[in-house]
């Protein structure tokens, strides 16, 4: 009886050391295999770096990888374990047509993250409105590509979304025209006031010289005539012309004597209607 007890106590023993010794060495094998797909994901972002590649495709790139050298590493522990891999695979594929029935617009976003990709409409670094939101673009991820809107806020959406909605890309063309408007009083000068206008914003900085400023009776209301004031920058500079445009109309104008509309103009018309 006391050797059979011992014959178990053995077996148990042997039994409990191989699973020890297993788990440890699937442990190790974690460990060393996440340092190497880092490793992997590091040489790689290098050598896509020393090629120019496009910023937005290295991280795509790195993403699918990285996914892929992970399920790799998960397979190869697990048939270390005695687990058969072939079929962990069949049930990989069953899961991923049912996680693919519950969750299409995963994958849809997936897709169409590709196609951002490869048809490039805009990059990182980009000034853009996708999905009706306005921002830089960060990343182009898998399924969402993230943005910093202009008052700082990271804001992510979906790529389906940004794909099948319009794309407005104000980094593309080398500059854009700041819209900008100025009401005249009735008793002004249009003429002189357009000239004036045309120096005084053609000497903000950042403006261009070609196209030149634009400036022109835009409409007329009850005060006077309207006039647009269009200066052309580099996007990146459109927020600064703007203010500063906007500031050259009040003091350019006011410096030079012309009369100031005023709100009472409109009443005193209604009255006489």
């Amino acid at each position: 009886m006391q050797n059979t007890l011992q014959q178990y106590s053995d077996l148990v023993l042997q039994y409990a050391t191989d699973a020890g010794f297993k788990v440890l060495a699937a442990i190790v094998f974690w460990i060393v295999g996440r340092w190497l797909i880092g490793l992997v994901g590091r040489m790689l972002h290098s050598a896509l770096g020393r090629q120019k590649v496009d910023p937005t495709l290295m991280r795509y790139i790195g993403s699918f990888v990285g996914v892929t050298l992970n399920i790799v590493l998960v397979v190869a522990i697990l048939g270390y374990f005695g687990v058969e891999t072939t079929s962990f695979a069949a049930l990989v594929a069953g899961v991923g047509i049912a996680i693919g029935a519950a969750w299409g617009g995963l994958l849809s976003n997936f897709a169409a993250g590709a196609f951002l990709i490869v048809l490039k409409p805009f990059k990182v670094g980009d000034f853009v409105t996708v999905g009706g939101v306005t921002g830089t673009v960060k990343e182009i991820g898998l399924f969402a590509s993230a943005l910093d809107t202009p008052d700082n806020v990271m804001t992510l959406i979906g790529n389906a979304k940004i794909f099948g909605d319009t794309i407005q890309n104000f980094s593309s063309n080398p500059y854009r025209r700041v819209e900008l408007k100025c009401q005249l009083a009735g008793s002004a000068d249009h003429v002189a006031a357009m000239l004036l206008l045309r120096e005084k914003i053609a000497a903000i900085p950042n403006v261009l010289k070609d196209p030149a400023v634009e400036v022109e009776i835009l409409d007329f209301n009850l005060v006077g005539p309207i006039l647009a004031v269009r200066p052309f920058c580099h996007t990146d500079h459109y927020w600064q012309v703007y203010f500063d445009g906007n500031r050259t109309i009040r003091e350019s104008l006011a410096a030079a004597g012309f009369p100031a509309p005023m709100p009472a103009q409109v009443m005193i018309t209604q009255a006489a209607a």
